[in-house]
């Protein structure tokens, strides 16, 4: 039970000129693979972040208020965020709880996170070893950091921190890149085949799994897709590309050639010839699931 999988990119079904779409609608494909544990290469790039720290609070957009409506419940005074990087949630947070706990492993994120958000309380810490009470919080949320942590470990902790009825809520947020102008970008200016599409697909639908087993002390989840525009320069957007952790892990020259390509896409792109400022497509992905 409980497994979340969609089928393009995370937002590839998010077509149309809707705002929002709720996720039953959107026939996602669900289906199921082995549950998160994290290896060598993903944990160097899950430790990658702090070392664009600044650029990271720039340039990435936490999720719309509607996505923090939907992921609270109704009442909650006390939440834990696991993985607060440097605060796009927990500013969003802050302004609707009375107490927020943002956790965070990296030093240097949360550096940023308590500069930027003195009304939370920062700690260090993950999700396998959350530094709280048992049954002391409403809610435990995280912003595209879910797919940082092992499930096998961390879904424990979550549940006894929860207050009875408490609630694990995890979005996902970012640039929707089942856009074809969108993938070439992310691409490095290059358009993909039909089976690279494919294949950029799998892996990022991979990424946005949540798997609960039939044992789990959590009912089952809610889904629920919301897409808007945003408003993003070019440069803005190059920036943007360069938070993620493929990019940041890459080498120097690398790297520079990578984001380089995407500034050279986004100038001669006809579409955008003339323009300083462009519309960017985004999608949230929304999971919540209530203990039991």
């Amino acid at each position: 039970m409980g497994t979340l999988s969609p089928s393009a990119g995370g937002f590839g079904a998010m077509r149309g000129p809707d705002i929002h779409i709720a996720a039953p609608s959107l026939q996602l494909c669900f289906y199921r693979i082995n549950i998160v544990r994290q290896d060598t290469t993903s944990e160097r790039r899950g430790r990658s972040f702090g070392s664009v720290s600044n650029d990271y609070n720039r340039f990435r957009p936490g999720p719309p208020d509607e996505a923090v409506e939907w992921l609270l419940p109704a009442g909650a005074s006390r939440v834990l965020e696991i993985g607060a990087g440097t605060g796009a949630l927990t500013r969003k947070l802050v302004r609707r709880v009375d107490q927020v706990l943002a956790v965070e492993p990296d030093g240097r994120m949360r550096a940023v996170l308590q500069a930027d958000t003195p009304e939370a309380e920062v700690v260090a810490g993950q999700a396998e070893d959350i530094p709280a009470d048992a049954a002391s919080f409403d809610a435990v949320v995280a912003a595209s950091a879910w797919h940082w942590v092992d499930e096998e470990r961390a879904l424990p902790e979550v549940a006894r921190v929860l207050r009875p009825g408490g609630r694990l809520a995890l979005v996902w947020s970012g640039p929707d890149r089942s856009i074809d102008w969108m993938q070439a970008v992310w691409a490095g200016g290059r358009t993909l085949s039909h089976e690279q599409r494919r294949a950029m697909d799998s892996h990022r639908s991979e990424r946005h799994t949540v798997n609960l087993e039939a044992d789990s002390p959590f009912d089952e989840p809610e889904r629920h897709v919301i897409r808007w525009t945003q408003r993003m320069t070019k440069d803005e957007l190059v920036g943007l590309a360069g938070t993620y952790s493929a990019i940041i892990t890459m080498g120097q020259t690398a790297r520079l050639e990578y984001l380089d390509s995407i500034a050279r896409y986004l100038a001669n792109e006809e579409q955008f010839i003339g323009l300083d400022v462009i519309d960017v497509p985004m999608g949230c992905l929304c999971w919540r699931a209530s203990l039991r």
